[in-house]
């Protein structure tokens, strides 16, 4: 990837403090983005702002909650205040509640769907807007193989995950309709990686939980949010176990 494709880029990246988002906000830096870090926690932002900047990029961090549609507007109006205008959005925050459906607590199911879809929808809303208006941007939306491959004990991940899908899907056709060419939507499409999100979700299975194998290396999805950045495409998934799933998925729903 040439450096200057990036540089002085202005990223805006939800879920910033860790996983996913943390790895992507470090390789940006080093290509000498603008980084604009969101996540709930104070401390862990603060401290990757200065790891961005000693990698060569400039980070300003902005504490967001993204399922608080007020919020992400003040993450945007942070973005444009400092650097004037936004290039490229990852939607990235995630959380999670694994266990039988009916055994989760509903609060549990709904605060999943506030963060992972309805988080991903403000984002995106907030996002687009500003891009039509600058007739240009590219957004990054994470979602995830159960997004099309769903699987017992995730039904509101999978839920919001195939919301994301969806939601990404249909923004490609209404920016196609409306000829906005140089507004790109990306969904990436991870399958098990070894990063924190089972240490963070809600446990109700009784037993420790952890990725379901074949586990991947969470650089393989860093890389693929840093292409998608300068060589946008609709979807990908990440991981030959995450393709061969969705494959087998469609063709018996075919």
């Amino acid at each position: 990837m040439a450096r200057q494709n990036l540089t002085s880029k202005v990223i805006v990246i939800t879920g910033a403090s860790s996983g996913f988002g943390k790895g992507s906000a470090l390789e940006f830096a080093k290509h000498g983005a603008y980084l604009v870090l969101a996540a709930r926690r104070d401390r862990l932002l603060d401290e990757l702002v200065e790891q961005c900047k000693a990698a060569g990029g400039r980070a300003v961090a902005k504490p967001t909650d993204v399922s608080d549609p007020g919020q992400v507007e003040e993450l945007a109006e942070t973005a444009l205040n400092e650097f004037g205008r936004i290039d490229i959005w990852v939607n990235n925050a995630g959380a999670g509640a694994l266990g039988p459906f009916d055994e989760v607590p509903l609060d549990d199911h709904i605060q999943v769907i506030k963060t992972d879809l309805l988080g991903t929808l403000y984002g995106s809303y907030f996002a687009i807007r500003q891009f039509k208006d600058q007739k240009e941007g590219i957004l990054i939306n994470i979602a995830s193989v159960l997004g099309i491959v769903p699987t017992p004990h995730y039904a509101s991940y999978a839920a919001a995950k195939h919301g994301v899908v969806g939601l990404s899907a249909t923004l490609r056709q209404e920016l196609k309709q409306e000829n906005f060419e140089k507004i790109r939507v990306c969904t990436v499409l991870p399958t098990s990686t070894d990063t924190p999100f089972f240490e963070h979700a809600a446990n109700y299975t009784g037993h420790q939980s952890s990725p379901i194998p074949p586990v991947y290396e969470p650089e393989d999805v860093v890389e693929t949010i840093v292409r998608m950045a300068t060589d946008p495409e609709d979807s990908v998934a990440v991981g030959a176990a995450a393709k061969a799933a969705i494959v087998r998925t469609t063709s018996l729903q075919g």
